[in-house]
């Protein structure tokens, strides 16, 4: 599936619900949802952890929808790799 797909997929399946909780509660369920993802990593079950990284994506995009952010244009900040330094694989030092 493409981005472009995934999220009108999503627009439509959830904006009527997304829009009545507001960008702010849905920012909630975002955070919430990336709590059960780290829960995920730190278990290692691998079923759980792509459920996880499913449901905190499904939330991204609907933060993404609510907020009027076209998910194609934000990714493409990073199609030709590392938007500091331009190269892939990344050559900034380390954080």
């Amino acid at each position: 599936m493409r981005i472009r797909e995934l999220q009108e997929t999503l627009r439509l399946t959830y904006l009527e619900r997304d829009t009545a909780r507001g960008k702010d509660g849905t920012f909630r369920w975002l955070v919430e949802e990336i709590g059960e993802l780290a829960r995920a990593l730190r278990t290692g079950d691998e079923a759980n952890l792509v459920h996880e990284v499913g449901d905190a994506l499904a939330w991204l995009v609907s933060v993404a929808n609510l907020a009027g952010v076209d998910l194609e244009q934000a990714a493409a900040r990073y199609a030709s790799g590392c938007p500091k330094c331009g190269r892939s694989p990344c050559a900034c030092p380390m954080r």
